[in-house]
């Protein structure tokens, strides 16, 4: 449920060409069927021109809600369509959860 709500209003605020939503919940040390952890891998337009943090920024700001209320932790992963075609079509793999609050 969280999973349609960041696709919806990422296509919403962004207008992306491409756009993954990847519950990463997962790997992390949470319930099963959790949905707290997430990359989002998103292919704009409107990054063109902007740096990096600009970037976060526009995702961060289109989640408020929910990076405040039920997200724990987001990967973004901005591309503009000349960036993503050069990267092949491919984001980082997200790094093994270290156990976090298991220690």
């Amino acid at each position: 449920m969280i999973q349609e709500t960041i696709e919806q209003k990422l296509h919403n605020e962004l207008a992306p060409v491409h756009l993954q939503v990847i519950n990463e919940s997962y790997m992390h040390n949470v319930p099963a069927g959790a949905e707290s952890h997430f990359k989002v891998i998103v292919v704009s337009e409107l990054f063109e021109g902007k740096r990096l943090l600009a970037r976060h920024r526009l995702v961060n700001t289109a989640l408020a809600d929910e990076l405040s209320n039920m997200i724990h932790a987001l990967a973004i992963h901005t591309y503009t369509e000349t960036e993503w075609r050069s990267q092949h079509a491919g984001a980082p793999t997200s790094p093994p959860c270290r156990g976090g609050s298991v220690a």
